[in-house]
């Protein structure tokens, strides 16, 4: 832009010499050669003039410009300074903040290693106090310890006393010896009136649910119930699971036996369905049912009918049977898990287990007793230590169930393990169904003929109970601790 102007004022002053030339050869009369010499001279004053100026007006801008420019650096170098303070401040303050928070650590650290000694010597008092407590003599042995010496009494001997004597513990006093006679043993029965008992069983519809609870761990609610099968024979006398299990699968009668137990169980679900929408019934099913064609055709077309319900009913097989899995019931299994149906495992033996398979076969649930959890063999015979069992499992969408948890320290020890669920004489034993007394006078149920089957509950009538009581003796159920010792020892660790 200088140039251009420069170039244009030259222009102008070329101009306006050569129109002063003319100007002066017009009045004064000088010639044409004089007057040129007058237009250049006065061109190059004007050049001049003009270069001069110019000059010391770009040396002034330049010089203001410069002027601005240290200005401005001035400015600059004081913000950096102000920043620099300003940094210096946070970084004292940061440092000053880290030592205070060192401080609170170290005696928050403190405060908390007492309160875990304290925590240790609370744990150990109750569990002593437990231990006494387990180690009391029964209130009948104590009076009569206390009670004042009685006449001598002839010692009963078992020929005294009639074969079908049995004294119950109620009525048995504190001041005078009980006599308790075990029950007589079942008679021995051959394979053959065995098996004709479990077919009168089944024809005389001679079939009971028990249910067990299985319990939250450590809030101990009530989340699953297990179903468990018993018969009863032409005398009332209940058979266990194990006992005619084998004899009617070599009869081919566990398909008929596990479509009843199937009907029944559905039934209690849609019952307890009706109060709590969470929880859930473990049905038992043989695995000569999940092979036999025939009888699995109708268990699974009972299964789709009731395919609403399949998340909260779980099917439930034996560790061995899921081990031996032919190609047929790999199919049948599959088709159930295809329905929505989850299974669990029980009966385990080992901790040798493949969870990525079981979760692909669409098993959700793995019931280990508990004392071979807390079994210090296991570490060396499986792959897992049991402590990281239920972890493991967890990664795959499996749940870990301690079964037959009987005493408060198996629990606490199982706390350890992070178990989820529990179950055992601890929480319940099992409990039979009892028959409804409804307003029509116990009318059965249409679609199964029978009376329909409730929880037993505690009699309400002293003269007699609700349900009719097995004749085989009730497991006493150890003592039970309100639990502060498994939350103490939680929080103490395993030592």
């Amino acid at each position: 832009m200088i140039r251009i102007s420069t170039i244009f004022v030259g222009i102008c002053m070329v101009l306006v010499s050569a129109s002063l030339g003319l100007v002066l050869y017009a009045i004064a009369g000088i010639s044409g050669y004089e007057s040129a010499i007058v237009a250049l001279t006065a061109l190059t004053v004007m050049i001049l003039y003009n270069a001069v100026s110019m000059r010391i007006k770009d040396r002034t801008e330049s010089t203001g410009q410069i002027t601005d420019l240290s200005r401005g650096t001035a400015d600059l170098a004081r913000q950096v300074a102000e920043f620099g303070r300003r940094l210096a401040v946070v970084e004292s303050k940061i440092a000053s903040a880290g030592t205070a928070n060192q401080d609170r650590i170290q005696t928050v650290a403190g405060e908390i290693g007492e309160l875990g000694a304290l925590v240790k010597q609370l744990a150990t008092s109750v569990a002593t106090h437990e231990d006494m407590l387990t180690a009391m003599p029964a209130p009948a042995t104590v009076s009569a310890a206390i009670a004042p010496p009685s006449p001598p009494v002839k010692a009963v001997t078992a020929a005294d006393v009639p074969p079908a004597v049995e004294v119950a513990e109620d009525t048995v006093t504190p001041t005078a010896p009980a006599i308790v006679v075990k029950p007589e043993a079942k008679p021995a029965r051959d394979n053959a009136q065995f098996t004709a008992m479990v077919k009168d069983a089944i024809a005389d519809n001679r079939i009971d649910i028990y249910l067990q609870p299985m319990v939250t761990l450590p809030q101990r609610k009530v989340r699953f119930y297990e179903a468990m099968t018993r018969l009863r024979d032409d005398k009332d006398q209940v058979i266990t699971a194990d006992e005619f299990i084998g004899p009617a699968e070599a009869a081919g009668l566990m398909g008929q036996i596990d479509h009843i137990v199937l009907l029944r169980c559905m039934q209690v679900l849609r019952r307890l369905m009706v109060r709590n929408k969470d929880v859930g019934v473990f049905c038992n099913m043989a695995g000569a049912t999940l092979s036999n064609a025939e009888t699995f055709a109708q268990c699974i077309d009972f299964l789709e009918a009731n395919r609403a319900l399949a998340p909260s009913f779980v099917l439930e097989f034996k560790q061995n049977v899921f081990r031996n899995l032919g190609p047929i019931e790999s199919e049948h299994l599959a088709a159930l898990a295809q329905r929505g149906y989850r299974f669990s495992i029980d009966h385990v033996t080992d901790l040798r287990i493949e969870p990525r398979d079981l979760a692909d076969r669409g098993v959700r649930f793995i019931k280990v007793p508990a004392a071979l959890l807390l079994d210090p063999k296991q570490t060396s015979n499986s792959d897992i230590h049991p402590a990281d069992l239920s972890d493991l499992l967890g990664r795959f969408g499996i749940d870990l169930i301690a079964e037959r948890i009987e005493g408060e320290r198996a629990v606490v020890d199982l706390l350890d393990f992070d178990v989820r669920f529990g179950q055992g004489f601890l929480f319940a034993a099992p409990r039979p169904l009892r028959p409804e007394t409804p307003a029509n006078g116990g009318a059965p149920n249409p679609a199964t003929k029978e009376p329909a089957r409730e929880l037993a509950k505690a009699p309400t009538n002293p003269n007699g109970p609700a349900i009719s009581a097995p004749t085989t003796p009730a497991r006493p159920e150890p003592p039970r601790s309100t639990g502060n010792a498994a939350l103490a020892r939680r929080a103490t660790g395993p030592n």
